[in-house]
């Protein structure tokens, strides 16, 4: 077979010969001239340039054609580079959640300030100086039309946004929460750097700093985990103390009359309880605490034996009248308790072996001093009760309770889930399902003070900016949880979302198998790496947008841009993102 191309008659040219034989193709580029000789043309051969790649000869091809071609710095330059695909990710979602009319239904400086800080927590937290600056580094400022914006425009931006804290969580419980639904309520804490706020208080750390002033805030949000409003607390509020307050909010101001409440042990007090039980309409799902679970062994109204042949019975009890009681067993989690048990003892003997060896040795003595050295002991690791105590002027013994030991250790594993919702409504499978899903309020914590927002530390020192920071918090989460829903496949989340409404309620959580296999390969179906949140945010970030200019043209010549071709993920994650619902 014999094929020719050939640019061009007339001048110089390139002429390709294309030859198949024995199923090998050969290619062959001769450079030629046209030229007229007694009204005939004729061809010459002025080069054999087959060995120039395919490239360089369609460069010569295009050449002789009349194209000019200059060194490319010379063409053109880039002036600017922006990374762009996670701001565009974070733009559309907003767009898809109709977030600009949620915040404000008229458009308003204001109100693009607290969109541009929004979309700035989820791509990159910072204090609000430091955002000002980052946001450069991105288009974020100029896609959302802020590049003129100082600190001063964001705190005031942030007061304006106060006062609409509760219009936007009615706007939200409006879309996410509906009468006779499930409404998820827990308390967290953040600690503050400095010592002039009101709201900052010492008490229960979540943070693991003990000793640190802190504030308190409570989080409301569907039975999903969507977030739909938070409030505010002086650091040292009982979590109990929050609760009804939140229950007022959703009955007074977004109008639910009825609903179930889902909360911890520590959250739905009896007080609660009694006060929602006098509210028609009301309901609860929470869990008992340790001491009522032990009365009700002893009481004989929880037998231990019915867990031989179920690990999730129901059970009544005259002191919870009209509430049901569905009692578990998590042979897991007993491993677990009594392994920790058996630490914190050990850990406590040996540190009252070295009080005792100080007081043999006469290092020690004083029944006064001795007793607060093993005091601060045994309540280090919570385990008092669980030990006896002699204590002499010159002498000092110790050893354990093994009744005691073994009182906690029978009820290793076990716990209670308390609910008014009646058995027509939901099942003991359902009710422990419900109780469990406060996970999703812990993960929106997760998220909220480490992960991506980093709400913490905290740096105002007015009550009023400190609500206003975490109310922002909360809604850039608003828009982080759905992106991260529609996501789903391309991370390691677990996509099977359905099936955990048929798997045992109280065994441990389990992923799928779909899942497992992305966390053990770190890859997709496809072979494609799987990612986290914050990966593919970085991933889409690599779609940067170039500002570009002839340098030919002078100094002041007019820009343009040019954003860099997108991969196939960044492809299917913006498209993912059209499937978000408001």
């Amino acid at each position: 077979m014999l094929r020719r191309m050939a640019s061009r008659t007339g001048a110089a040219h390139v002429v390709t010969t294309v030859r198949k034989y024995k199923d090998r193709v050969y290619r062959t580029h001769l450079l030629r001239r046209s030229y007229r000789e007694n009204g005939t043309v004729k061809n010459e051969t002025l080069g054999n340039l087959s060995h120039l790649s395919d490239e360089l000869v369609d460069i010569i091809r295009r050449s002789l054609q009349g194209e000019t071609f200059v060194p490319v710095g010379q063409a053109f330059e880039i002036t600017r580079s922006r990374a762009h695909g996670h701001v565009q990710a974070v733009a559309l979602a907003m767009q898809r959640l109709g977030f600009a009319s949620l915040i404000a239904s008229k458009p308003c400086r204001e109100r693009d300030l607290v969109l541009a800080m929004v979309a700035s927590r989820i791509i990159e937290p910072a204090p609000k100086l430091a955002t000002t600056r980052e946001w450069h580094t991105t288009t974020l400022a100029e896609d959302f039309g802020v590049t003129e914006a100082s600190a001063g425009d964001l705190y005031a931006a942030m007061d304006w946004l106060l006062a609409r804290q509760d219009t936007i969580q009615k706007k939200l419980a409006a879309r996410h929460l509906h009468e006779g639904g499930l409404v998820l309520y827990d308390l967290s804490s953040s600690y503050f750097e400095g010592t002039t706020c009101p709201l900052a208080k010492r008490g229960y750390s979540r943070d693991g700093k003990p000793g640190t002033l802190q504030v308190n805030y409570g989080l409301l949000t569907d039975a999903r985990g969507c977030p739909v409003a938070v409030s505010v607390h002086e650091g040292n509020t009982a979590d109990s103390r929050t609760f009804m307050p939140a229950v007022r909010k959703l009955r007074e101001d977004f109008g639910i009359e009825h609903m179930v409440m889902v909360g911890d042990r520590g959250m739905i007090s009896q007080k609660a309880i009694d006060a929602m039980r006098e509210a028609d309409g009301m309901g609860w799902i929470t869990a008992l605490k340790s001491a009522s679970i032990r009365a009700l062994v002893e009481q004989d109204h929880l037998q231990m034996g019915l867990f031989d042949e179920s690990n999730l019975l129901e059970l009544d009890s005259p002191d919870y009248p009209g509430e049901r009681l569905v009692a578990c067993r998590n042979p897991e989690l007993a491993k677990l308790r009594a392994h920790k048990r058996e630490d914190l003892l050990a850990a406590t003997e040996i540190s009252l072996a070295k009080i005792k060896a100080r007081v043999d040795a006469g290092k020690l003595a004083g029944g006064e001093q001795i007793g607060l050295r093993t005091g601060k002991v045994v309540n280090q690791y919570k385990v008092a009760k669980h030990f006896d105590l002699m204590i002499g002027d010159t002498t000092f013994t110790f050893s354990r309770k093994p009744g005691s030991i073994a009182a906690e250790a029978a009820l290793d594993g076990i716990y209670i889930i308390r609910t008014s919702v009646p058995a027509t409504r939901m099942d003991a499978s359902q009710c422990v399902r419900t109780y469990k899903s406060l996970a999703n309020v812990e993960r929106a914590f997760r998220s909220l003070k480490t992960v991506d927002l980093k709400i913490r530390p905290i740096h105002h020192r007015t009550a009023d900016r400190v609500r206003a920071h975490i109310f922002l918090c909360m809604l850039a989460y608003y828009v982080e949880w759905h992106l991260r829903e529609a996501w789903r496949e391309l991370m390691f989340a677990d996509t099977e979302q359905q099936a955990k409404a048929s798997r045992d309620p109280v065994a441990p959580a389990k992923r799928s198998a779909s899942a497992l296999a992305k966390v053990a390969s770190h890859a997709l179906i496809d072979g494609t790496p799987a990612h986290s949140f914050a990966t593919l945010m970085a991933e889409l970030a690599t779609l940067v947008r170039n500002t570009c200019r002839t340098p030919s043209a002078g100094a002041d010549a007019p820009t343009f841009e040019i954003t860099t071709t997108i991969n196939p993920k960044q492809l299917r994650a913006l498209a993912l993102i059209q499937t978000i619902r408001s």
